[in-house]
Parts: C-alpha cells; structure tokens; sequence
C-alpha cells in the first residue's frame, strides 16, 4: 500500500461526526427491524420498512444496487438459520425458532453506516440463545482491540479466540472491513488471526468489525441466488457487526443504538 493510499483510510474528526450520523439512522433501521421480528412477518415486509426509514431520513440504502453477481435487489440482507450472511429478502415467513440476521447499510450525506444483529424469532433453543450470545460477544472482543498502535491480527485473534473457545467456527473468506465513502475500503478484517501481526491501527481509522459464528464448520457454499452464503453442512450461524472509529480514547462505536446491541 502506498502512502497516499494509507492516507485516504484516515478520517478527520468532521468525516467520523458525519459517519457516526449515517451510523445512528442505520441503528435506528435495526432497532424498528428488530421489535418487528416475529413469527408470521415476511422478509420482505421487513425490508420494505428499512428503505422507508432511511429514505425519510434523506439516507440511500448503501446495499440496494451494490455491484455483485447482479446488482443487489434489497436494503437488508437477511439470512436464517444455516444461512450466514447475504440473504435476499423475498416473501419468505419467519417461523418460530428461526434464528435470523439481518445487516443494514445507510448512506448519509455521502458517509456510510453498516451494522448487524442476529434475533431468535419467538422462542428459540438453548443452542441458538448460545450462539448468539458468543457471537455478540466475539464482536465486543474484537471492539476492545482497537486502539491506536494495536494490529488487525489482535482484532481477528480476538474474535477467534472467543468464538473456538465455545467450539464454533469463523469462516476463512468473509471478513470485515474499512468503510467511509465507500462500502469496503481497506483494511480487510478477518475473524482469524494472529496477534501483532496485520496493519497497525491508527487514528482516524474506521472500520466495520463484522463476526460471522457457525456450528458446525468453518466451510461456505454460495446458493444458486448468487448471494445467500450458508454453512456448508446446513448447521447453525450468527451474524453481529458495527462500525468503529479508532480514536486516542478508545474505540468509538459509530452505529451504536439507544439499547447498546
């Protein structure tokens, strides 16, 4: 990487302020999804609303036309149960039991926000209460890494750490990223890792830090949409995520939602 180009993953203080704005109608998006997630609600309807926010807060939904396979046709990605991360919404029913992830993108201003959450629908296992809870947790162990001086590979060692010690999986190819003005900027962030080594974090940096947990194996496949990802023996995954500035006091959670998720 050139020096002109480690420059641009810099932010100043006005780009974080205009980013933490993007990040705070994308937490209001997943807050409205989630108090909506219940048994006999369509994907789609879901979906249909989260545009609605966004466009009344003068936002674009960041994921709607991002180039692909084909252009994605929604605002959220919305995955259940085996399916990890980039699924289509459609006039699927959510069931009771279902556990189910749902990622949003809001642009504002020019600046974006990306964050996730996964929510069991009605009452679900002891199974999927646990997976999600080390999931999430996996993510605040990785935000705790973020400091200036600190490497990627301690993020990613972190994440890793936690997730292997409850015997999950982290995938190999998807990992976070840096996000701005674009979607994915550099760095990558993937959520294996070895502490000390990877990028130095500096200040200014902001990325999204996105812990993708599966049950039964670190393997993906691709579905025949071109976009849904699921574990490739069909068991269980979890999908958490927010945007971080890397700051001299700490990390600073750019989509942080009035109930802290």
């Amino acid at each position: 990487m050139t020096i002109s180009s480690e420059k641009k993953l810099i932010k100043t203080e006005i780009e974080i302020n205009m980013m933490r704005e993007a990040g705070k109608v994308n937490a209001l998006v997943l807050e409205e999804i989630k108090n909506m997630i219940k048994p006999g609600i369509t994907t789609k309807k879901l979906d249909t609303v989260a545009e609605t926010i966004i466009r009344d807060h003068d936002g674009v939904p960041t994921f709607k036309g991002y180039p692909g396979p084909y252009p994605y046709p929604s605002t959220l990605t919305i995955s259940i149960n085996e399916e990890m991360v980039h699924g289509i919404p459609s006039g699927r029913v959510l069931k009771e039991g279902d556990i189910v992830s749902v990622d949003c993108g809001t642009t504002l201003n020019g600046y974006i926000g990306d964050s996730a959450f996964t929510k069991g629908v009605g009452e679900i296992g002891k199974e999927q209460i646990r997976l999600i809870r080390v999931t999430r947790e996996s993510l605040y162990k990785g935000i705790e890494e973020m400091y200036p001086g600190k490497h990627i590979g301690d993020v990613s060692a972190a994440i890793q750490s936690h997730v292997e010690s409850h015997g999950y999986h982290v995938p190999r190819q998807y990992t976070g990223h840096g996000v701005g003005r674009r979607m994915h900027e550099p760095p990558q962030v993937p959520n294996f890792g070895v502490p000390g080594q990877g990028m130095l974090l500096q200040e200014g940096m902001t990325i999204a830090i996105e812990p993708m947990v599966l049950v039964g194996t670190s393997l993906t496949k691709v579905l025949s949409d071109q976009w849904t990802v699921i574990s490739a023996d069909h068991s269980l995954t979890a999908h958490f995520e927010h945007t971080i500035a890397v700051t001299s006091n700490g990390p600073l959670i750019l989509t942080k939602s009035r109930r802290n998720t």
